[in-house]
């Protein structure tokens, strides 16, 4: 079997990817949604040169071709979306789900947490977060664990409070605002946390998005005044999303020093990214990002890496729609016991649920998705629904 092309298209806002075969077998793979637009087109174009006529079910082989041209977030996701396809192509050719070739499954059903589906706050106050709270508790996928993002994540709530930090607030979203938190600023941040606490209860865990942006001095400080509450960790407060390097000395200031567990990683690229910040046991969660991380395979690489030294793995969810949740559920079925839960993308519009074959079976019951045994991801392109939302240069996407 060769690689015969890669096309590429955006469908609603997401890029996607299909790599195509002369035996005439397909893969498809994903990318975060709009932002990632004006880049990953000639990121697959680039690739493509390197890699068609190649057998795509040698996945390393082919990986070894592209993967030093991939980079920090946003720049390794063709690599990844390559990636995924390939996996796709090799279940495919071998009537296997992808769990089955990496390992086998250790779990029928894979846990899932509420990262994508939460509801934004309507103000930097404690009663709008505890009413984001309250909706997220009654969802009808029954969460177990839901996240919310505080202090520097989601930068424009601090358009509801320009005193919350030492600083001049930047309304930008990929400006990366980060300073020194005032002390009121930290006050009604703990309180907001509480708030949350007092809905949610001990039934369900909750998780905080906190930048990037906080010094490593306001991380050890918030982390030990919600020691008291348990919570599932605090994410990216020091470096994080769209941050182009890891630092595990700024971590090193805060984890050994706190119970409430420390979570970075959807950003970072490759294995080699994640081995300092494990090996130094910089922090108790990683979470990468399989769009971003170099793919399914890398994401279980370093999760079995984090096993061996006692950190859990919660890995990111793109918003990439269903392509990422397929994915994940696979790799997830497959890691170790480290595995947490997987962050579940919003699926965004409803429609994509209706332009996949496959797709119902990646609904949540219970904060829980059953994994398919059908060939690789397990869904494929109703191709005929899938044409109305194609964009005028993308109709040769399924030719």
């Amino acid at each position: 079997m060769k690689i015969t092309d890669i096309k590429y298209a955006v469908i609603g806002e997401n890029p996607v990817i299909r790599i195509t075969t002369d035996e005439g077998i397909d893969g498809i793979g994903g990318a975060e949604r709009s932002r990632n637009q004006p880049f990953f087109g000639p990121q697959i174009e680039y690739y493509k040169n390197l890699i068609v006529g190649l057998d795509p079910t040698d996945v390393e082989r082919v990986l070894l071709r592209i993967r030093r041209a991939g980079g920090f977030k946003p720049w390794g996701s063709g690599v990844s979306a390559i990636e995924i396809a390939l996996w796709d192509i090799a279940g495919k050719a071998l009537n296997a789900p992808i769990y089955k070739l990496m390992g086998g499954k250790i779990r029928d059903k894979v846990q899932v947490y509420d990262g994508g589906y939460r509801k934004p706050v309507a103000g930097y106050q404690p009663e709008d977060f505890a009413a984001s709270a309250k909706y997220m508790k009654e969802l009808p996928q029954n969460f177990s664990i839901i996240k919310q993002g505080v202090a520097f994540h989601g930068s424009p709530m601090l358009t509801d409070m320009p005193d919350f930090h030492y600083g001049d607030y930047v309304p930008d979203e990929k400006y990366g605002n980060r300073g020194v938190m005032t002390e009121k600023g930290f006050n009604i941040t703990v309180e907001s946390v509480i708030a949350m606490k007092e809905v949610l209860g001990d039934e369900i865990g909750l998780a905080l998005d906190c930048g990037p942006g906080m010094t490593a001095s306001d991380t050890l400080r918030l982390a030990q005044a919600l020691e008291p509450y348990h919570l599932m960790w605090l994410e990216d407060t020091i470096t994080g999303d769209y941050t182009p390097y890891v630092h595990p000395e700024y971590f090193l200031q805060v984890t050994p020093y706190t119970s409430t567990p420390i979570h970075t990683g959807e950003q970072v690229y490759l294995r080699h990214g994640f081995k300092d910040l494990i090996e130094q046991h910089a922090v108790d969660v990683v979470g990468p990002d399989p769009m971003d991380v170099g793919g399914i395979s890398e994401l279980k690489w370093i999760c079995e890496f984090a096993d061996l030294h006692n950190i859990q793995m919660a890995p990111h969810g793109t918003a990439d729609g269903i392509i990422g949740v397929a994915a994940l559920t696979q790799v997830s079925a497959a890691m170790p016991d480290n595995f947490l839960a997987f962050e579940l993308p919003d699926v965004n519009p409803q429609w994509w649920w209706d332009i996949f074959e496959g797709s119902e079976a990646l609904q949540v019951t219970d904060s829980h998705i059953t994994v398919s045994d059908a060939p690789g991801l397990g869904i494929t392109f109703r191709q005929e629904e899938a044409k109305r939302y194609l964009r005028e240069q993308d109709t040769g996407f399924f030719d």
